[in-house]
């Protein structure tokens, strides 16, 4: 007779104790409900807080434009399309923000996704084949990995390589050992999302040209952010189209609304989009949010000083924070982690800034590596000089309470 223990599927749920301690003790940072956003400023639990920590980098996710083209579209197409792309989901509007995302990223084609998560895990799991090498960034963001094993988990056999963060000698030995005839892809973030530093895309271009692979960039935090007409890694650069074969970026971030796309050559972007589960089985993106996208594309493009407005917010706080003495790391863009190590001393200066009105996010490993705990702090074009430098003065205030600067 079996004498073990019944097992239920469940019992790692009721194990898991860990967020409920945290919470007992105050320090517990995560799922905070927000009442309502007012520019700069966010309203929790009837607290006026400012926002230092969204992606939000244009503001205009509460711009009046957006929510009018918003209500407009809502008012003739409804609150959703009732369908994948694929079958009954693909509306006019898709395909006319589909062009002009093109034509804004200098590519032959883009593809939309409902979501910025669903566009890389859709894209890469689609390029992604038996036998093919995918060389990828230990810093890029978890959906370029959750893409990658959609990929593996779906046809096997994907080799994957990692390189240290930006070690491009390390990239080139991988580059080495793959047979040169072999199929092989590079991803890589243009803005990295928690260090804030901006790839090194010509060289990586170089490489990816010397051993014959192709390149795929990730411009959720670049589009709108970098480029003297916020076009993203590319402009940045030199406005070179060419540095990368695909393309893509979310639309919740500069874009204010939710979504993402894919850009490339034409015949590839028709290739992802006959072969992307995520875009084939999930219903497509709503037409309010296709709105507010397309009519957020139309400002950055006829506002660049929005765009130059964000840039010298960033300059402001990555000089400040730095001469206050805090561990900035490489950052060149509105994101600028403050990095502490000690995991206790980051929830303890979130929870003090907290109290004082100011909302930033703690990061903690696996989010970040081990011993690299830090606080992500960003800033929005819409932010002023006298909320920067409160929020700067209030952050450096509490950090030296904690002896994490002197």
């Amino acid at each position: 007779m079996d004498t073990k223990p019944h097992a239920s599927i469940f019992d790692k749920c009721y194990n898991f104790t860990e967020a409920a301690q945290v919470r007992a003790t105050g320090f517990y940072p995560f799922f905070k409900p927000i009442e309502r956003s007012e520019g700069s400023k966010v309203y929790i639990n009837g607290r006026e807080m400012l926002m230092m920590g969204s992606n939000n980098y244009l503001g205009l996710a509460t711009d009046p434009r957006l929510k009018e083209a918003a209500e407009q579209t809502l008012a003739r197409y409804g609150t959703s399309c009732s369908g994948s792309r694929f079958m009954n989901g693909t509306l006019d509007l898709h395909e006319e923000l589909e062009f002009k995302l093109a034509d804004f990223v200098g590519m032959e084609a883009a593809l939309c996704f409902t979501t910025g998560y669903q566009t890389n895990l859709g894209a890469l799991s689609a390029m992604l084949n038996r036998g093919d090498h995918v060389i990828v960034d230990k810093y890029d963001h978890a959906s370029i990995m959750d893409g990658i094993f959609l990929a593996e988990g779906s046809k096997k056999q994907i080799n994957l390589h990692r390189y240290n963060h930006n070690n491009l000698k390390e990239l080139e030995k991988i580059l080495e050992k793959i047979p040169l005839n072999d199929a092989k892809l590079i991803v890589v973030d243009g803005v990295f999302s928690m260090e804030g530093d901006i790839a090194p895309l010509p060289k990586l271009r170089e490489l990816a040209d010397t051993y014959k692979a192709g390149l795929y960039l990730d411009e959720a935090h670049a589009l709108g952010v970098i480029g003297e007409n916020g076009r993203g890694t590319c402009e940045y650069y030199g406005n070179r189209p060419e540095l990368t074969d695909l393309l893509m970026c979310t639309f919740s971030k500069s874009f204010g609304s939710i979504g993402g796309f894919v850009a490339g050559d034409a015949q590839v972007i028709d290739y992802i989009k006959h072969f992307a589960r995520p875009l084939i089985f999930s219903a497509s993106m709503p037409p309010a949010n296709i709105a507010a996208a397309m009519k957020a594309l139309e400002i950055m493009k006829s506002e660049p000083e929005r765009i130059h407005r964000l840039q010298h917010n960033a300059r402001k706080i990555i000089k400040g924070f730095s001469e206050l003495g805090f561990n900035i790391g490489p950052t060149e863009t509105p994101i600028v982690p403050l990095v502490i190590g000690d995991n206790e001393k980051t929830f303890m200066l979130w929870r003090a800034l907290f109290e004082r009105g100011i909302y930033v996010n703690p990061v903690i490993s696996p989010a970040v590596p081990p011993q690299r705990a830090l606080l992500r702090t960003s800033c929005m074009a819409i932010h002023t000089e006298a909320e920067l430098d409160m929020a700067m003065e209030v952050i450096g205030e509490e950090a030296r309470k904690l002896d994490i600067i002197k």
